[in-house]
């Protein structure tokens, strides 16, 4: 049954959503380090390849389950063109851009991956800017001067004029954003035309037949995870992918996009939060001002300006 908007429930939706993304960042983090508290041994280590595959197969295998017994299967009947794009999307979009976002947070720390992950919606502005052979404006211009001076703070540039962090994680953290930023473009077409609960259950089955053909059944089996590292994974899935993917759908019911996309900044406060309590990730005071003009950087993108605004897909995180 329809009911009228409620902006406040939306925004409570999309906060929930968002604390459980600060939530499965700081748990990766646990799963790479072996220690969920400071100071403390309570994990065995796992790779983040097997993190993201796991995490996409498992949202797989779910929606198949729960969207199969709402609606039924020939509601998710798609056109074969489309396959080719849900494929690259699954691939170069989701797989790509959840694969290098954990080695950012194993080489590095919570906060610089997604931070740096989050100059995505930057990225995405500038090409759709570049594409339709637009002159930036005076707000886009200030995104992006704040995001480069927001993302030189956080890995110490000013500080020392060089990278003090590890700089695969680094190229990590940024080949996840550029990631992101071409599943948002690419996602645009496919969501015109279908609901995105249909593109999140062919991008999750793409990237799915991807990782196992990159990393094939008996590989995994090889690698003799016990029984409480599969209940991790599984308890993972849950945490990083189906609740808050059905908390952040729900905002959408309740909120714009552009709304829906400024209150999703909270992730990296509470990833960034959460990191600090449980497993001790402090950041010095500038880069703790990096990543307030990174987030303020994204604001700016995400309000509207003079001109009318470019045409925008409703994509939800992919983190």
């Amino acid at each position: 049954m329809y009911s009228k908007p409620d902006p406040l429930r939306g925004y409570l939706y999309i906060g929930a959503a968002t604390f459980l993304w600060g939530v499965s960042a700081t748990l990766g983090r646990a799963a790479f380090t072996g220690h969920l508290l400071p100071g403390e041994g309570t994990l065995v280590a796992i790779d983040p390849l097997i993190l993201s595959q796991t995490r996409t197969t498992f949202t797989f295998a779910a929606l198949c389950i729960l969207l199969g017994w709402r609606r039924g299967w020939s509601a998710f009947r798609v056109p074969g063109a489309d396959l080719g794009r849900f494929f690259l999307l699954g691939v170069l979009g989701l797989a790509a851009a959840n694969f290098f976002y954990y080695v950012a947070i194993q080489r590095t720390n919570v906060a610089t991956a997604i931070i740096l992950q989050y100059t995505a919606p930057v990225w995405v502005l500038l090409y759709i800017s570049a594409r339709k052979r637009q002159r930036p404006t005076l707000q886009q211009l200030a995104a992006v001067a704040l995001a480069l001076t927001g993302i030189a703070l956080l890995i110490d540039l000013f500080a020392s004029g060089q990278f003090r962090l590890d700089q695969n994680g680094v190229a990590a953290a940024l080949l996840s954003a550029v990631s992101f930023a071409f599943y948002n473009v690419s996602a645009h077409d496919v969501l015109a035309r279908h609901d995105r609960w249909t593109v999140l259950l062919y991008v999750t089955g793409s990237a799915a037949i991807f990782w196992l053909l990159i990393n094939p059944p008996w590989e995994i089996v090889a690698a003799n995870y016990s029984a409480g590292q599969w209940v991790f994974l599984a308890i993972f899935a849950v945490v990083s992918a189906l609740a808050p993917f059905a908390l952040y759908a729900a905002g959408l019911q309740h909120l714009q996009p552009e709304r829906a996309m400024i209150a999703s900044c909270l992730e990296p406060v509470f990833s960034i939060g959460l990191a600090a309590l449980a497993l001790g990730e402090l950041v010095r005071p500038w880069q703790a001002a990096g990543i307030l003009l990174v987030l303020v950087a994204i604001i700016v993108v995400e309000l509207p300006g003079r001109k009318a605004p470019l045409p925008e897909a409703v994509v939800e995180p992919i983190d």
